[in-house]
Formats: C-alpha cells, structure tokens, sequence
C-alpha cells in the first residue's frame, strides 16, 4: 500500500504530517479488517493535495511500483480523488505488460471521521489487489465498484459514488459478491515506459473563444502537442475570427500533432462526421475516439515522449495501447 496523500489521510481538514508508522496506526485502529486480508507493506510516497499532484510524481510513483510490485501480490495506491483520473491513466501508459493489480483509491470524506467512506475503500481495494494475475491492470475502487483506470472519472464532489465509467461497463463490483469481469491480458513483457513530454497546450472549445491566445502559443515554439475538447463528434467554430482553423493549420505547419476529444463524455468522436471536424481532419487532426480527456491529455505526453516523428505520434494516439480507448473508433 503506498500513500500518496488526498483526503483519506486528512485531519482536522488539512492534510497533516503523516508517516509510515503513523499511517499504520491509524489503519490498524479504524480498518482492522485489511489484516484479515492480505498481510501488508506500507509506504509514504508523497503527502499532497492531489490538486499537487504533477507529472513527476507519476513517474517517480512508476518506478516504484515496477520495482517493487514482483515481490507482491499486487499495489493500492491511497490518493486523492481530485486527480485520481489522471494518474491512474498516467500509471496504465507507464507500466505495461502489467502482470497483476495496481488499484487506486480515496475517500470523500477524511478516514478519521464517523461517516467516512474511506474504511469500505479501503477493504475493496485491498480484496481487489488481492486478485493477483486475475487482474492485470491499473484500476479506480470506489464506492463498491472497480473501473478501468483509464476509463474513469470523477463526476461528483459531494457523494460517495464520485467515479463513473461513461464509456466502458465497470470492471467488477464488490457488493455482497466480489465480481470481476474477464481479465484484459497483459501485452508483451512487464516494462517501465516512464518518459513524458508535458509541454502540452489544451484548448476547450466554447462559445465566443478568442483563438489569437492559442494560435500565439502554438507559435511561440514552446508547444509539443496540441489537445483540443470539442463540441459532440468534434466540432468547433470554423467561420470569421472565431474559426479555429488556424490553430490546426499552424500545428500541422509545425509539427505539432493535434489531438480531438469531445466534450460530451458517452460515445466517441467522429472527425468526419461534420464540416469542421473533417477540416481538422484534412489538416493533420487525429480523433480521440472514445477516450476521457484525463487518458487523451495523459497519452499525449506519453505519445509525444516515445513517438518518432508526427506520424509515429499520431500512430499511437490512434492506437489502443492500454484498454483507454475501444479499437476501430
């Protein structure tokens, strides 16, 4: 179990200096059923916010993980809930061919408090790491039901069930029954692929966007990628001033790969559907099919870092590498 920080470990509303022996304390007194579990080993590895959560954090928390989960039957990353999303898509892109479970969870509310539902997270991802070779990938336990990592995101702040998985069914549920679904099997040997390049520039489409600020950013030379949330299949305004044809022509004329998603979270984007999206499309644009804009940000780092060249690039974007997005889409 490594700890990284988040409200399950808060008190008194703030995140207060935890340590190991601390940390163990605490769940010994209040969630005595993990040892009933799975003998544990506990570690710090951080103690942030998770709004502090950056991409050097996920690289450092990989290793970690690639050196030790071999001794074990499989890892719970304690986090916060905030951007839990990204760093369990971070962690599935990094840590492939994984042998078995890598299971992140959280709380709304602190562990120490009477109400928490820390106690019941913490009991159904340690029964789900427990799964061994059964589950062989990054997975969010939250509120009684697993999802794919890269699949999920947080869509409440106020109540238990804060994780949803809008476009793949839930891994399992954890009721009076543990179910899992049929493994996804690793592909290729167990390997740590931790490079990332974060110089990326995200826009969200709106009504009204002024798109000078981003064609000036793209032209300043300091942006890699390009990630784009669209209206619907992929549309955004491509008419007057408001046109955002220019920032993927730019990119194109850069080198810059361009990646779509959509702003609407079920289904996929389809650039050739509509007017704009088909320009983008002309122009270089690669859709993001069915992916969360936590796994298409996070891929694109992790495609920028590793592709050679553009199209090597736009290749693995377009690529099903970790189960983020459904093949043919």
């Amino acid at each position: 179990m490594i700890h990284t920080g988040g409200t399950l470990g808060m008190t008194g509303g703030r995140p207060g200096p935890l340590r190991p022996g601390h940390f163990e304390e605490a769940l010994r007194e209040r969630v005595p059923e993990l040892w009933r579990i799975a003998d544990i080993s506990f570690e710090i590895h951080a103690n942030v916010d998770s709004s502090e959560i950056d991409p050097e954090l996920w690289q450092s928390l990989a290793r970690r993980i690639h050196e030790r989960i071999p001794h074990f039957d499989g890892v719970v990353v304690t986090h916060g809930t905030d951007t839990m999303a990204y760093t369990a898509a971070a962690l599935s892109f990094m840590l492939r061919g994984l042998p078995r479970p890598v299971v992140l969870t959280g709380s709304q509310v602190p562990l120490g408090e009477i109400r928490t539902d820390a106690r019941l997270n913490l009991i159904d991802a340690v029964t789900a790491a427990t799964r061994g070779p059964q589950l062989p990938e990054v997975a969010i336990c939250f509120d009684s039901k697993l999802f794919r990592g890269n699949r999920a995101r947080k869509q409440k702040i106020a109540e238990y069930d804060a994780f949803a998985s809008p476009n793949l069914p839930a891994l399992g549920g954890l009721g009076v029954e543990v179910t899992i679904a049929p493994a996804r099997p690793p592909v290729g040997p167990f390997r740590l692929l931790d490079r990332l390049e974060t110089r990326v520039h995200w826009v969200r489409v709106f009504p009204g966007i002024d798109p000078a600020p981003h064609v000036a950013h793209l032209a300043s030379g300091e942006v890699k990628g390009l990630l784009v949330s669209a209206y619907g299949a992929g549309n955004f305004p491509m008419q007057g001033p408001r046109s955002l044809l220019p920032l993927f022509r730019l990119a194109r004329d850069r080198g810059i790969p361009a990646l779509v998603v959509s702003q609407s979270e079920k289904n996929a984007v389809s650039l050739s559907l509509y007017e704009s999206g088909a320009a983008a499309l002309e122009l270089g644009a690669v859709g993001g099919g069915d992916m969360t804009p936590e796994a298409a940000v996070v891929k694109l780092m992790h495609a920028l870092a590793y592709g050679e060249g553009v199209d090597d690039v736009r290749e693995l974007l377009l690529s099903d590498l970790a189960g983020e997005r459904t093949p043919g889409i």
